[in-house]
């Protein structure tokens, strides 16, 4: 971004004018300064050789498999969650870091109780609303070719998970450097990077590498749900999943692009959060393209951001343009599959959002108490009448609105500090209408849209 005195003096302009603006028919955040210098120095300090050697380090452990050995400290996950533990505290002493450990019961493709333990570092931030940048560090040895057998399977295949089998070998090599030892390595080298950027975030960022997740994102699930049930405020959660291969099973390389799932309807907060990450790459990699992915993700298959859309919270998965499922959850899973250049493009792209989100106030409130979007006719009966609550620590409004049967936001206008404004003659049942906050230094929230449940249709009771 500019200087903080440019970006306000801009600000003020767009808040004279009366124009709607007409966005790029890419973009759907026109009216946000292009960059912040701040975000621009921190994603230039993302060492590709850092992340190469983090890689390469989670994989000489053997395996980082779920319920593999933990009393050695040279193999298996129980070294592995210690090293991990020990280079977040070495990073910087901003940041808070610890085991997050549960309990876990026998369960589905979990044969024994056991401890589980996900490995958190935390950067505070002025408020306790929480931005995640995630990956899992636990690996999987499934047999030479199963995972690619379990992706293309047909629908009604009966497949049996040989994890389920009593003769498993949870010690079988399993070095997981793609899977997922490169979301490990970027989620660790992020840690380092925002603790010592100097930025003073409005929130709190949480670095997660997580365990469990080849068993069903059973640590992340963990910690979600006491999330939940502590009410605790999470922005966004952006999990890295094989994220640093370029080369596909079928010989396909594409270096330049990353897919980003979100689950939907199309206006939820997960899309939201998807298309602002499109933004902040546009903006800060713009040789790197994100694909959006109109899903929560591959096709019948998962990761750990699922385990905070199903209580509620914005999340997203990347994943990389073309994978090798021959090389999935086998002993070739190899550092030699990761290429360093293409997930540190990646990382900073999970860094240019992560950091905008954790600099912007939070996204405004557009329902009342009861969940009804604050949207109506008034006052002709042909208008769109806007209200949302107050963020803190927003100066200003954007609003945004699109044909119904548009996914990119097409119009847009500064509104200033209020909690209402009314677009005449512009009618709700033909477009569709959000709003983000807008900081001091001019960083925008995520667009919080509108939306309408869906009308029940109540049973027709039939005379006999």
């Amino acid at each position: 971004m500019k200087q903080v005195a440019c970006v306000l003096a801009c600000l003020v302009a767009l808040l004279l004018s009366t124009a709607v603006a007409q966005t790029s028919p890419h973009s759907n955040y026109s009216g946000q300064p292009t960059a912040d210098e701040r975000i621009q120095r921190l994603i230039s300090s993302i060492s590709e050789e850092r992340l190469q050697s983090i890689v390469a380090k989670l994989a000489s452990f053997g395996t980082r498999e779920t319920l593999s050995d933990t009393s050695s400290s040279t193999r298996g996950i129980g070294a592995a969650r210690q090293w991990i533990l020990d280079e977040l505290k070495d990073s910087s002493p901003k940041l808070e870091v610890s085991f997050d450990s549960y309990q876990i019961a026998p369960q589905g493709r979990i044969p024994r109780s056991m401890e589980l333990r996900n490995v958190i570092a935390v950067l505070p931030g002025k408020t306790a609303r929480r931005v995640y940048i995630s990956g899992h560090y636990d690996s999987l040895n499934l047999g030479k070719g199963v995972s690619a057998m379990f992706a293309s399977a047909t629908p009604n295949a009966r497949i049996t998970n040989p994890q389920r089998e009593p003769t498993f070998d949870h010690e079988a090599n399993a070095p997981g450097a793609d899977d997922d030892a490169s979301g490990s390595a970027l989620t660790m080298e992020l840690a380092r990077v925002f603790a010592n950027s100097g930025i003073d975030f409005d929130a709190t960022l949480v670095f997660a590498c997580w365990a469990g997740e080849e068993q069903g994102a059973i640590g992340s699930s963990a910690h979600a749900q006491k999330l939940s049930s502590e009410k605790a405020v999470v922005e966004a959660m952006l999990n890295n999943d094989i994220v640093g291969g370029i080369r596909g099973g079928n010989g396909v390389v594409d270096a330049a692009d990353v897919r980003v799932y979100s689950i939907g309807p199309e206006d939820s907060m997960s899309r939201s959060l998807a298309r602002y990450i499109q933004w902040a790459a546009d903006v800060y990699v713009p040789s790197h393209r994100v694909r959006l992915m109109a899903r929560e993700d591959r096709f019948a298959r998962g990761s750990d951001h699922s385990s905070f859309t199903s209580v509620g919270y914005p999340a997203v998965v990347f994943r990389e343009s073309k994978e090798n499922l021959s090389r999935q959850h086998s002993a070739d899973d190899t550092p030699d599959g990761v290429n360093d250049i293409y997930l540190a493009q990646n990382a900073r792209i999970d860094a240019a959002a992560a950091a905008s989100l954790a600099l912007a106030p939070p996204a405004p409130k557009v329902t009342d108490d009861g969940g009804w979007p604050l949207i109506a006719r008034d006052p002709s009966g042909y208008d769109a009448s806007l209200q949302w609550a107050a963020s803190p620590g927003a100066i200003a409004y954007h609003v945004y609105w699109r044909d119904a049967g548009s996914n990119e936001w097409e119009r847009d206008q500064i509104v200033g500090n209020t909690t209402h404004f009314v677009l005449h003659n512009v009618s709700i049942d033909d477009f569709v209408f959000g709003v983000a906050a807008v900081g001091s230094d001019g960083q925008q929230s995520l667009i919080s849209a509108y939306v309408a449940s869906n009308r029940p249709v109540p049973l027709v009771k039939l005379a006999k």
